[in-house]
């Protein structure tokens, strides 16, 4: 029996690829070289990626017995589930995988914004011993307010809180039994702006959320107030954010993501109470190898023939 051919396109721990097992063949192409990954997925029947694979109809048209592509990790920005549905492919992600490292780094970087550790840390490292330019805030008191409760929303909760803080949240979705088991109030979008401390954003990315916080909302905070952002780049209008932040109507943001990646030329970089990171929302050792082993096992469940709970579709008639 010829055995099945599992492409991976991206570097995925080898510790989670072992459990695919002697029955699968695994390949590796570099998904990012077009002209390989087009060649490559001709012979696959599953495929494997992260972030910089794109996996378009071009590529599913060039895959006949592909039946699954697994995105290790959430966001599956980069994968035209439309398209694999009507090319009767089946999508599964890893969308628990970072919950953890994403919240952890919220926190950072709330704390980083809050007490301006990053130009801090870098003036010292430059030989600049200055204390009286960095006087900070301190959160204990103050209101969170989490935009989006879904798994990373209600993680930030649960840990700022432990920093005496009052957390609101906002999410459309959401029940009054959620907010009361993770000791939240739950608030609409233009109160959570206005009284919160600090809000931080934990959203997908969708048309309907792109330009979440635009200049009308920005214009509700209070100009003592931190807005940091773990989520999708665009979420936030970035030129909203920074005409805020040089007008003083914000106090300061931490930022992860961006709409344009990598990003390095955003006139928001080239602000002293902006604290940025490299989108490394989901960068630990842990979540990578759970991401990884949590997609290959909703890999295995597809090709077998069952429906993964990590599924995002639902596609009539699957290859293979």
């Amino acid at each position: 029996m010829t055995s099945r051919v599992v492409l991976v396109a991206d570097p995925l721990p080898a510790t989670a690829l072992e459990r695919l097992g002697p029955e699968y063949e695994v390949r590796y192409c570099d998904g990012a070289d077009r002209a390989r990954l087009l060649a490559a997925v001709a012979e696959a029947d599953a495929l494997l990626v992260r972030s910089a694979t794109t996996v378009d109809a071009e590529v599913l048209a060039a895959a006949p017995r592909l039946a699954v592509v697994g995105r290790a990790g959430v966001g599956v920005d980069n994968i035209d589930v439309a398209a694999a549905t009507a090319a009767g492919v089946v999508v599964v992600n890893a969308p628990a995988a970072n919950v953890v490292s994403a919240a952890e780094l919220t926190c950072g970087l709330l704390l980083a914004a809050a007490r301006d550790i990053q130009t801090a840390g870098t003036e010292v490292k430059s030989g600049v011993w200055r204390r009286s330019t960095h006087v900070g805030t301190e959160l204990a008191g103050k209101a969170l307010g989490v935009v989006g409760l879904g798994r990373i929303g209600l993680a930030v909760a649960r840990r700022m809180a432990a920093f005496d803080m009052t957390v609101l949240g906002h999410d459309p979705y959401a029940t009054p039994e959620t907010a009361d088991q993770h000791g939240l109030k739950l608030v609409a979008l233009e109160e959570l702006l206005s009284r919160s401390d600090f809000i931080t954003v934990h959203v997908p990315r969708t048309p309907r959320t792109v330009g979440l916080i635009g200049e009308a909302e920005l214009r509700l905070v209070k100009p003592t107030a931190y807005l940091a952002n773990v989520a999708r780049g665009g979420i936030v209008d970035e030129a909203a954010l920074y005409t805020a932040l040089r007008e003083s109507r914000l106090a300061g943001a931490a930022l992860d993501v961006f709409d344009d990646e990598p990003c390095t030329d955003s006139p928001l970089l080239g602000l002293d109470n902006v604290t940025v990171t490299p989108h490394l929302g989901a960068s630990t050792r842990e979540a990578q190898e759970r991401a990884a082993t949590d997609v290959i096992r909703a890999l295995l469940q597809t090709l077998a023939g069952e429906t993964a709970p990590e599924a995002l579709n639902a596609p009539r008639s699957a290859r293979g």
